[in-house]
């Protein structure tokens, strides 16, 4: 069984482009990692601070090992001063 995550992150409002750039420079290797079957990048049309990514990974253990990666360390090094509170990560399991 697969694990699906919802993350969302939340930009200060002068810093929407900023956070962006941050949050899009990992699309494309998490999209590499091993396990990642879906990896996509939202942002909300009506509230522009708000940024969510829907994933799919192949087990929690891949799942971990994307969180352990050396570009989600990065990313999270420079969410300081960008981001109105720490990222909220739920995983999940598909029910039906």
């Amino acid at each position: 069984m697969t694990t699906r995550v919802v993350a969302r992150v939340i930009a200060l409002p002068d810093q929407v482009e900023a956070l962006k750039a941050v949050l899009l420079e990992l699309i494309e290797p998490t999209r590499q990692e091993n396990g990642c079957i879906k990896y996509e990048l939202l942002q909300n049309q009506s509230t522009p601070t708000d940024f969510t990514f829907v994933e799919e990974w192949a087990s929690n253990d891949t799942l971990d090992a994307h969180l352990a990666s050396a570009h989600i360390n990065k990313a999270v090094a420079q969410l300081d001063g960008l981001v109105a509170a720490e990222p909220d990560i739920r995983r999940y399991q598909l029910l039906a």
